[in-house]
């Protein structure tokens, strides 16, 4: 049950999270070869000065990204899917790629817990809850 959250340093529309949600989600099941209904996303908005990333003037828009995972996805998945994220937030939400940072967390199946079961290990095709 990846966990994917962004951290975005203005307001945004309630009908482009919905757009940028199922973006996501697609994308992440695409790449990552699962599928989608276990996949959690967090959309935190804050003022202009409470996000920066050294190499951003303070009060630029800049988009922070968490992506909790479980573990096996190769180093090629993990960057293809950085890689679209950006330009997905770039698109959705109009903030320059050098304005975005994201973070892996690699985690175990069984971190993840749902109530019908926790997961297991990552498996190529995999239906989680099966």
């Amino acid at each position: 049950m990846p966990h994917l959250q962004f951290e975005i340093n203005k307001k945004i529309d309630d009908q482009s999270k919905k757009s940028f949600c199922k973006k996501i989600r697609d994308s992440f099941s695409r790449i990552m070869d699962t599928q989608t209904y276990h996949i959690a996303i967090s959309i935190r908005e804050y003022e202009p000065f409470n996000l920066s990333i050294g190499r951003v003037e303070m009060g630029e828009e800049v988009c922070l990204m968490n992506l909790d995972i479980r573990q096996g996805r190769t180093m090629e998945q993990r960057r293809e899917l950085a890689l679209v994220y950006m330009s997905i937030v770039s698109e959705e939400f109009n903030i320059p790629n050098s304005n975005q940072y994201i973070t892996f967390t690699q985690h175990e199946g069984e971190d993840f817990h749902l109530i019908e079961k926790y997961l297991s290990s990552w498996e190529s095709g995999e239906d989680p809850l099966a």
